[in-house]
């Protein structure tokens, strides 16, 4: 018998307009499937950008918006062997978190770690893989390296500043609001900025005071634009910046200002490959879709971020289902901190 859940629909991307609050089936899993209780989901900027219709992995047509989840198993497939009914998982999901039940390969979840709250499960699964990926595999951070991390009291920013903490790098934490700076402090963070302005000037001004004689060996950038270029004109020989957000294309309301994100389009930072090899620089960029694609590596990667005993993720905010609109809404105004976070309750299940 399929399942009824309620679910926040997208009828096509283009305005948050289009995201509905809805009744639907949901087909029982396949033989190595399982269906999930969702308690909690987490919001992330490829939500956003995803329902705008900015996002290349966006779904044609209609779709459910959403990456992370954590929740109870409800039912599974004759051939699952890996989780059981009942047991509290998070998961991973290539769209579709934004509902009460969904539906995914057994594959995509594992278990929630002893002592978190679901709220904390779905917090952790894509910050902690966009981090570690970064740092790591293509940022090949070593031992006492420089590392600015943009957006340092985000989600992302949290976790990564724990990790290359944990593995002896010296941190530079850079944020919009002088409120987020206590938070960082309480993070062991090695240095804070606030962000002066948006200027070329001004990026590059507030990096050089932050930086003094540091050499920069690395840059985790989720902001795109003058502190893109600003970052990489700073970065030591040998540096490398990473790239899986561009946050100055961001904005607030229910649709895009086609006109400013032209302008800021066709001004985006541009590297030149025979000056990078000049400069012994490089240029990288991911995001989390391709991850989902190699499920190996991702299986590898969770392993190896597992193993570094992590404290719990920080969830800043929280929001009832019924809210989920205001949660966004909220998350675009970038004034939150940490992970924001939808509770899902029985009470948002259909009757």
């Amino acid at each position: 018998m399929p399942i009824l859940r309620a679910a926040y629909r997208m009828t096509r991307a283009g305005s948050l307009a289009n995201l509905h609050h809805v009744h639907e089936p949901l087909a029982e899993p396949l033989d190595n499937e399982v269906c999930v209780e969702v308690r909690a989901v987490g919001l992330n900027f490829a939500d956003i950008f995803a329902m705008m219709g900015l996002y290349s992995a966006t779904p044609k047509g209609s779709f459910v918006p959403g990456l992370e989840y954590a929740g109870v198993v409800r039912s599974v497939g004759k051939s699952v062997s890996r989780v059981s009914v009942g047991d509290a998982v998070i998961g991973v999901v290539r769209f579709g978190a934004y509902t009460t039940h969904v539906v995914v390969d057994e594959n995509y979840v594992l278990p929630l770690p002893q002592g978190w709250t679901f709220e904390e499960g779905a917090a952790f699964t894509v910050q902690a893989l966009t981090a570690y990926y970064a740092l790591l595999p293509l940022g090949a951070m070593r031992k006492g390296a420089t590392v600015l991390i943009h957006s340092a009291a985000g989600g992302v920013g949290i976790i990564a500043n724990r990790i290359a903490k944990r593995l002896g790098a010296f941190t530079i934490g850079s944020v919009g609001t002088s409120d987020k700076i206590p938070l960082l402090q309480e993070e062991d963070y090695d240095r804070v900025f606030v962000r002066s302005g948006t200027s070329y000037r001004a990026a590059k001004h507030d990096l050089d005071t932050a930086l003094g004689d540091r050499p920069l060996s690395l840059v985790l950038d989720s902001l795109g634009g003058n502190a893109l270029q600003a970052s990489y004109d700073a970065l030591a020989p040998a540096g490398r910046i990473v790239c899986f957000g561009s946050a100055n294309m961001a904005f607030q309301g229910k649709r895009p200002p086609y006109l400013s994100l032209i302008w800021k389009w066709l001004r985006r930072p541009k590297f030149d490959a025979l000056a990078m090899i000049e400069q012994n620089k490089a240029v990288m960029g991911f995001n989390l879709i391709w991850l989902w694609d190699n499920l190996d590596e991702m299986t590898r990667l969770l392993n190896e971020i597992d193993a570094l005993g992590l404290p719990k993720p920080l969830v800043g905010h929280t929001y009832p289902f019924a809210a989920l609109p205001e949660a966004i809404t909220a998350f675009q105004s970038g004034k939150t901190v940490g992970k924001v976070v939808v509770r899902v309750s029985e009470d948002d299940h259909p009757l």
